[in-house]
């Protein structure tokens, strides 16, 4: 009877057992300088670092896969000079568009597969670069260009 007793007496002394009470009320007294209610902190989102990435297609053998080089400049730990480190990263290209020496933007996406977590994006083309090109160093059309015109 006496073990019983001290059961029941104990489950009556112990009234947060299971859940049955919340915890607040066993947390550290406060002093009297610190009386005030603590402010909650402003709401600020997570900072998400390398959402997108810059480079050059080193590899676009597989299917819908491309293998893509980022070249980045940080300093060296000794000499403080600053060195081009390169990474290559997996992106997926859906529509095999891309070939080797493209330069493609990388988006960050949810995992495709175990090494692919980017999405292979065309770069918008830089128009001074490419026009020049096409028409010639100066801007003006070639002499070549200008005698297929005449001929056709």
């Amino acid at each position: 009877m006496s073990i019983t007793f001290s059961l029941q007496s104990l489950k009556l002394s112990c009234p947060f057992l299971h859940g049955s009470t919340s915890l607040s009320h066993l947390s550290k007294p406060n002093s009297s300088l610190s009386q005030q209610p603590l402010k909650s902190p402003a709401f600020h989102p997570p900072i998400r670092a390398m959402k997108s990435l810059q480079g050059r297609v080193v590899c676009s053998t597989n299917d819908k896969t491309v293998s893509v080089e980022v070249v980045r400049l940080a300093p060296h730990p000794k000499y403080k000079r600053r060195v081009r480190k390169k990474k290559k990263f997996q992106a997926h290209d859906p529509d095999n568009q891309f070939q080797v020496g493209d330069y493609v933007q990388l988006e960050k996406c949810r995992p495709i597969s175990k090494t692919k977590t980017f999405i292979a994006v065309p770069v918008p083309s830089r128009n001074g670069k490419r026009e020049k090109e096409e028409k010639g160093e100066l801007g003006i059309p070639l002499e070549s260009d200008q005698l297929q015109e005449q001929q056709a």
